[in-house]
């Protein structure tokens, strides 16, 4: 198993070469579920390529989109489990087909206590996914939906790497929260403004 160059960087030799022995390689494809709400946390999974989407979910079943996480990355929501014990509270949906390395949760610990590389990745996970919740915390209590639809628009063309998103008004709706009206009258706005074209199975992100 070849171990990414994102991760050869941030580790130890010896830590790199427990990961080799350790880790199992998963792969998945777009809409895969990778992690699901009540799930009992197992492994950490450590993102090698593609990108996943990290959503809740209401007592009615509604989901709201949470934040990305991208190649060389981790769910710290994962890691918050495996270190209390308890089933996930997220659900972790495949946005690209992709990969990533399944790590046992009884190294977490361990890895914690002897590897300096292992504790600044882990810490630096929880700082970037903070800053993401507080970003999304932000966006629900101080931005309109039509900024908020067009951070989102921005993110997914970031993830994807590809200014044409190909996501439906209910699947645009669903993870904003709201309704497919509602979406599909702001991207009538957002084309009036010049900030996308809408085709019959895409969106063009302009600006």
């Amino acid at each position: 198993m070849q171990i990414p160059d994102h991760f050869t960087s941030l580790f130890e030799p010896e830590l790199l070469e427990e990961i080799q022995q350790s880790g199992q390689l998963l792969t998945f494809k777009e809409n895969d579920i990778v992690i699901d709400i009540g799930q009992k946390i197992t492994h950490i999974p450590m993102l090698i390529s593609g990108a996943l989407k990290v959503l809740r979910e209401d007592e009615n079943g509604d989901e709201l989109l949470l934040y990305f996480l991208e190649k060389g990355e981790t769910c710290a929501m994962s890691l918050t489990c495996c270190m209390g014990n308890s089933k996930s509270g997220i659900r972790a949906t495949a946005e690209t087909d992709g990969s990533l390395l399944l790590i046992p949760v009884a190294k977490m610990e361990k890895w914690l206590a002897q590897y300096a590389g292992w504790r600044n990745f882990v810490f630096e996970t929880y700082n970037q996914r903070m800053a993401e919740l507080l970003n999304a915390v932000d966006s629900l209590a101080f931005m309109n939906l039509e900024e908020r639809l067009h951070q989102y628009l921005q993110a997914k063309k970031e993830i994807a790497k590809n200014s044409e998103i190909r996501s439906t008004h209910q699947e645009i709706a669903a993870e904003l929260h709201t309704s497919r009206v509602v979406i599909s009258r702001l991207l009538k706005v957002l084309e009036l403004k010049g900030i996308i074209k809408m085709h019959r199975n895409k969106i063009s992100l302009l600006k």
